[in-house]
Formats: structure tokens, C-alpha cells, sequence
């Protein structure tokens, strides 16, 4: 039963996002963050490239818990052109680093830092809640937003239908 509410759920929830999204992640691509290296990260860079970005902070045990299953989305999904794009919402790149080196995390990270909050509500996460996460088609196009944990097959779901 679980099995069949997810096969049916994801697709529903995609769909219903997408509708209900007119806006497209331009918020997002012209977003001052900063990299885990400290200097600006151009996240102009990932447009028209499709994108699962995953804001999450290190205190938050839903996204620590999250975060292995988007490193073997990145590691599965990358050579097809699926980018994985975390954004700490954090302060110290240092912090941020150490943070990704022990968890072996190897998709791409940005630095949130006094922009992240305002950056989530902009793109239709009004509570400000963590883990936030976005597919983003290779137009642009917000497919989905998700408020909380997602499980494995759902980000394989979400990866499928990003690939399309």
C-alpha cells in the first residue's frame, strides 16, 4: 500500500507544485551567495541544467539524515546532467566544510548567510522551514517544491521525472 501511495503521491505532488508555481527560480540564479571557499558562488552558473537544490543547516537532523541519499543522487544521476545543490544556511564556510568532509559529501554547496531565509520565502517556502527542497527544470520552472525530509524513492522519482 505505501509502495502504491508513492507511486501515485509523487506524480500528484509534482504536478500540483508545477500548477501552482507561475514562478520560475529566476530568484534563485541571480541569488548572492557565498561558496564553502568563501568567495561569491555563481549559481547563475546551473541555469538550464536540471537541479534538485536542498537548503538545509547543519543543526537541522532532517536534512544531516537527507543528505547521503542526495550525494548517491548526485553520484547516480550527475553524468546524465542532474546537478544536486545544497544551500547551508549558515555563516561559516570553515564550520560548512568540515561539516561536508564528514558526512563525504560531494555535490556542489553554497552558503545561505543573512540572504538564505529571504531566498527560501522567495521561491514559496513562507515559513522558512528546513529542509526546503526545489526541482528545477532545465527552463527554469520550479516542478516542485517540498517542505521537510524526503525518502529515497522519492528523490529518485523526482531525479526520473527531471531527467525527462
Amino acid at each position: 500500500m505505501k509502495r502504491l501511495a508513492r507511486r501515485f503521491l509523487l506524480p500528484l505532488l509534482m504536478a500540483c507544485s508545477a500548477a501552482a508555481a507561475a514562478a520560475d527560480a529566476d530568484a534563485l540564479f541571480a541569488a548572492a551567495l557565498t561558496g564553502t571557499d568563501g568567495r561569491p558562488a555563481a549559481l547563475a552558473e546551473y541555469r538550464g541544467k536540471p537541479l534538485l537544490v536542498n537548503f538545509w543547516a547543519r543543526w537541522c537532523p532532517p536534512c544531516r539524515s537527507e543528505m547521503p541519499e542526495l550525494a548517491a543522487l548526485q553520484a547516480e544521476y550527475g553524468a546524465q546532467g542532474l546537478t544536486v545543490l545544497g544551500i547551508a544556511i549558515d555563516d561559516d564556510p570553515v564550520a560548512v566544510r568540515e561539516f561536508l568532509a564528514a558526512y563525504d559529501i560531494g555535490y556542489p554547496v553554497a552558503l545561505g548567510r543573512d540572504t538564505g531565509i529571504g531566498l527560501m520565502q522567495s521561491l514559496g517556502n513562507a515559513s522558512a522551514g528546513l529542509p526546503f527542497t526545489l526541482a528545477i527544470d532545465r527552463e527554469g520552472g520550479v516542478l516542485l517544491r517540498k517542505l521537510g525530509a524526503f525518502g529515497k524513492d522519492d528523490f529518485h522519482g523526482v531525479a526520473q521525472e527531471l531527467m525527462r
